[in-house]
């Protein structure tokens, strides 16, 4: 025999309580208390399994109105439908118990039949809401799993792509890993500025790793020359953040509009500078993204601490002090000083990650 749902009755008077509770023991399992303080124990612990509260207004210890508002504080009135049976008939009550949340206000001496259907009513009423709800939220869940999946089908996406950079530019040796955790940590310190969440600062991160996509599309003879680039040469290698720009518009599985702009953003941007004077849209201050500017900043410190076919080595110290100089471009004054203050956890975390 399957379990009778609960009605709760709550009414200082035995006689009402006896009337409302004959008429719904056939359906219902009623309960019943005489003041606001036992309707609350009542609702409070059997919350899930209470389907209405049929409420008096005027009783002694707690009023009507003292559990509406504890079940609007609680949030039990989303969920537990109640109906406001008094003897009161003042417009001005009925307009401050609907604003508390009652589904419906009826009056004594109230018609057996009336109230029976009107209880069915709201009762089916709210099962449907609750139905709806607790289908949103599946909905819901469902979206994130799935937004979750597609991060990390791009995340998957960016590594093959990252290992085939590195695999074609034989130099590169761990520059896309030192890029992605050199950028996440300069990020990390301007937080006061740019607050940043953690997730973010993961998705930013995860983007440097194609700030160099474009050197896929760069022939052979430019890209793995053992020596200094001629003017032709280096105009060639320069169209590597035009063409990794392409390349990422063209890539359906990044689907997550934020984790795009910051894929394109580094890629295209990550050679700009801060007087214009970069490349490929000569874009000048803050119109380049400040995650472009900290990628752009990361790249040239890695570049100058990597031994190169062409050249050796600088020491943490003799590359810190040429950016800071501006022996290689301009950087965002802001950006320079977070370098000048994190220098030694930046030194730290570069050479844990060393060729």
């Amino acid at each position: 025999m399957p379990k009778k749902m609960k009605l709760l009755v709550v009414d200082d008077v035995d006689i009402n309580r006896m009337i409302l509770g004959e008429l719904f023991s056939d359906n219902y399992e009623v309960l019943e208390a005489t003041n606001g303080v036992e309707a609350l124990e009542i609702i409070n612990k059997d919350a899930q399994d209470i389907s209405i509260v049929l409420l008096d207004l005027l009783m002694p210890v707690m009023d009507g109105f003292g559990v509406l508002k504890d079940m609007n504080r609680s949030g039990l009135i989303k969920s537990i439908p109640v109906i406001l049976i008094t003897s009161e008939d003042d417009d001005e009550m009925s307009l401050e118990s609907y604003g508390l949340g009652v589904s419906d206000v009826m009056h004594k001496p109230f018609n057996a039949s009336i109230v029976t259907q009107r209880v069915e009513n709201v009762i089916e009423l709210y099962a449907y809401k609750n139905h709806l709800e607790e289908k949103l939220v599946e909905q819901k869940n469902e979206l994130i799993e799935q937004e979750g999946r597609i991060k990390q089908m791009n995340f998957s996406l960016i590594d093959t792509l990252s290992a085939t950079v590195e695999f074609r530019n034989v130099e590169s040796g761990k520059h896309i890993k030192r890029t992605r955790l050199l950028l996440k940590l300069i990020l990390e310190n301007m937080r006061e500025k740019y607050p940043f969440t953690d997730e973010q600062l993961e998705l930013i991160s995860s983007a440097a790793a194609l700030h160099d996509v474009g050197k896929i599309a760069i022939p052979d003879s430019v890209l793995l020359k053992p020596g200094k680039l001629t003017k032709e040469e280096f105009d060639i290698m320069k169209t590597h953040t035009v063409k990794g720009s392409e390349i990422l518009q063209t890539l359906d599985l990044l689907q997550d509009k934020e984790y795009y702009q910051y894929c394109y953003d580094i890629c295209r941007f990550h050679h700009e500078r801060w007087d214009g004077r970069g490349y490929p849209d000569g874009l000048a201050g803050n119109e380049i993204p400040i995650w472009a500017q900290a990628a752009a900043l990361v790249d040239v410190y890695d570049a100058l601490t990597s031994k190169r076919v062409y050249k050796d080595a600088y020491s943490h110290e003799q590359a810190v002090e040429m950016i800071i100089n501006g022996e290689c471009g301009c950087f965002n004054p802001l950006l320079l000083d977070t370098l000048k203050r994190i220098a030694p956890k930046l030194k730290d975390l570069a050479s844990s990650i060393a060729d």
